[in-house]
C-alpha cells in the first residue's frame, strides 16, 4: 500500500446556492467510465461529504474528476444510478471513514445490448463473465477459441479507469453462439466427455478484486454483509443493503 494515495483520483463537486457555493472533494479509489459517462464510482470521505455526493448523484449532477495521471474530465452517472454506502474502519482512527459506491443504470444491466464491461481483461475471467451475463451454454475450455475471435475482430476496447484496467467487450449472445457453433463444427471445440454439470474454476472475492496488484477492502471493513458472487453483473460484486 506504499504511496497508495498516488493511485487515487480526486472527485470535485461544487454546489451553488443563492448566497454561497460549496466545494466538496473526495478521493476516488475505483472508477470506470466512457468519456463523460461514469459507470462505477467508489469514493471515501466523512459522513457529510459522502451524503452530499450521494444527493448530487441522484440529482444527475456533473462532477469534475481528476485522474492520477493529471487528466481531468467532467463526468456524470446519469439517470437511475444506484448508491451503496458502507464504512471503513481504519486502525488508529476513532471514527470510521464513509464509503460510497455508485453504479450507473447501464452497469446494472451489464451484458445487455451486447455491451459487457469488465474491471480488467483476462481470458478466463472474461469468458466466465460473458457466459454468465449472456446466458450461454459453454465450457471453460472454450475461452481461448471464443475470445481469440473477439480479440481478432477488435471487439475489446479499453475505457477510462482508476484502480483497475476496465474494458468494454462488444459481442451479442447470437454472435458468441455462432462462433462457438463454428468451433464445434470444425472440431476445434469439443463437448465434455461426460454428461452432467460443468464445474467452473472457483475464485475468492480477494482474488477477483486484486486488480492492479492491490486489494482495496476486505468485505467486513466496508460493512458488506453478503459475500460477493463472481457471476454478479459488475465483473465483481457488492451488496451493502438496498440502494440509497
Amino acid at each position: 500500500m506504499e504511496n497508495a494515495h498516488l493511485r487515487f483520483g480526486l472527485l470535485e463537486y461544487v454546489r451553488f446556492t443563492e448566497k454561497a457555493s460549496t466545494r466538496i472533494r473526495l478521493r476516488v479509489d475505483r472508477y470506470i467510465g466512457e468519456d463523460r459517462q461514469a459507470h462505477l464510482l467508489s469514493v471515501f470521505g466523512n459522513d457529510s461529504d459522502v451524503g452530499a455526493i450521494t444527493a448530487a448523484i441522484h440529482e444527475k449532477a456533473a462532477f469534475n474528476l481528476a485522474f492520477p495521471d493529471g487528466t481531468v474530465k467532467d463526468v456524470t452517472l446519469g439517470e437511475h444510478a444506484s448508491c451503496y454506502k458502507g464504512t471503513v474502519t481504519l486502525p488508529g482512527r476513532k471514527h470510521p471513514v464513509r464509503h460510497l459506491l455508485a453504479v450507473s443504470q447501464e452497469l446494472h444491466t451489464n451484458g445487455s445490448a451486447g455491451r459487457t464491461i469488465l474491471l480488467r481483461y483476462r481470458r478466463e475471467e472474461a469468458w466466465a463473465t460473458l457466459v454468465s451475463f449472456l446466458g450461454l451454454p459453454a465450457d471453460p475450455t472454450w475461452a481461448d477459441h471464443a475470445l481469440g475471435i473477439v480479440e481478432g475482430k477488435k471487439r475489446i476496447e479499453e475505457i477510462d479507469g482508476i484502480g483497475c484496467q476496465p474494458v468494454l467487450i462488444s459481442a451479442t449472445t447470437e454472435e458468441v453462439l455462432e462462433w462457438v457453433g463454428e468451433g464445434l463444427q470444425s472440431k476445434t471445440l469439443s463437448f465434455p466427455e461426460k454428461n452432467g454439470p460443468i464445474i467452473w474454476p472457483n475464485r475468492s472475492w480477494q482474488q477477483f478484486m486484486s486488480v492492479g496488484g492491490w486489494i482495496v477492502h476486505d468485505c467486513s471493513t466496508i460493512g458488506i454483509t453478503e459475500k460477493p458472487q463472481m457471476s454478479d453483473r459488475y465483473g465483481f460484486t457488492f451488496s451493502a443493503g438496498p440502494p440509497m
